[in-house]
């Protein structure tokens, strides 16, 4: 059986793909290690294509709804940022020309903010999603990862956005500095939520306790789990100084449930916030239907 349409969330590392039938019901997944940083502007009709296979018609056109990276400057073709505040599921998307006849891929436009200048490109789509699941939500969106993203929604719409590079500052010191020689790969809540209180109270000392780890693992003998959980928390105590004026009002959504997902969960709580957590497939298929909604309606 054919899909009637395509949803594709095309990340820097990894492509997902889901095939939907004509009652917006997902028939097949499909994931390659195929990301932007690893294709050239021709290479994303091939990699498309291979993810479809046959779930493609022999003929006749099918629609494909993109967001992620394939619209970034150095990708698949540019989709030009929206600027907040605006409706995540609003806005022009980007038509592609494709060798196939059978394709007719649509790409979703990022959000930018100005002043100071801020972008995202993705996660848009993966909060119109949670708007469209529960149009009443007011609050914030925390979205862990590499680069981190937070959003502000009220009415409908995202009023605000953020990002914090605490994931990558946390690998590069992990991976590349002298710290590596202290962090094991296990992990101490309570060290965790040391490394949290210290940055939240006293984030003018950040750049001076990131040495601890491993100024105690010599001295006081802090295991290699105990100095990976608090660098972590270090940083992620940082971030939610940074971001403080996302989570003091209202409902804290994170979108993710992985591991880093549940430590920002933690983290918040600490601080009295009850955050909650959706499922990131949930959302991403719901903000890719509500774009497809709006471009071909109920049919295709």
């Amino acid at each position: 059986m054919s899909a009637a349409w395509l949803a594709v969330d095309w990340g820097s590392t990894n492509v997902r793909l889901w095939a939907l039938d004509r009652d917006g019901e997902v028939m097949a997944r499909r994931a390659l290690s195929r990301g932007s940083d690893r294709l050239t502007p021709a290479d994303y009709e091939p990699v498309l294509l291979t993810l479809a296979g046959k779930l493609l018609p022999e003929a006749g056109r099918v629609p494909a709804v993109l967001c992620g990276m394939a619209g970034a400057r150095q990708g698949w073709r540019e989709a030009p940022y929206r600027a907040v505040p605006c409706n995540p599921a609003g806005g022009e998307t980007v038509s592609v020309p494709t060798r196939d006849p059978r394709l007719d891929v649509r790409i979703v436009p990022g959000l930018c903010r100005s002043e100071p200048p801020d972008v995202m490109r993705g996660e848009e789509t993966q909060i119109a999603g949670l708007l469209a699941l529960e149009p009443v939500v007011a609050g914030s969106a925390c979205l862990p990862g590499t680069h981190a993203k937070w959003a502000r929604v009220s009415g409908g719409q995202v009023v605000g956005i953020a990002t914090a590079l605490i994931g990558e500052l946390f690998a590069l010191l992990s991976s590349r500095s002298v710290l590596r020689h202290s962090l094991g790969e296990g992990w101490d809540e309570a060290a965790f939520a040391e490394g949290v209180s210290r940055s939240l109270g006293a984030p003018e000392a950040l750049v001076a306790a990131l040495f601890e780890p491993r100024a105690r693992s010599l001295i006081d003998g802090l295991s290699g789990d105990a100095a990976r959980a608090f660098l972590s928390g270090l940083l992620i105590g940082a971030e939610l100084t940074a971001m403080r004026r996302f989570w003091e009002e209202g409902q804290v959504t994170i979108i993710g449930q992985t591991a880093l997902a549940g430590r920002y969960e933690t983290a918040l709580a600490a601080q009295g916030v009850a955050a909650r957590r959706v499922e990131v497939e949930a959302v991403t298929l719901a903000g890719l239907r509500a774009h497809h909604a709006r471009l071909w309606g109920d049919g295709t």
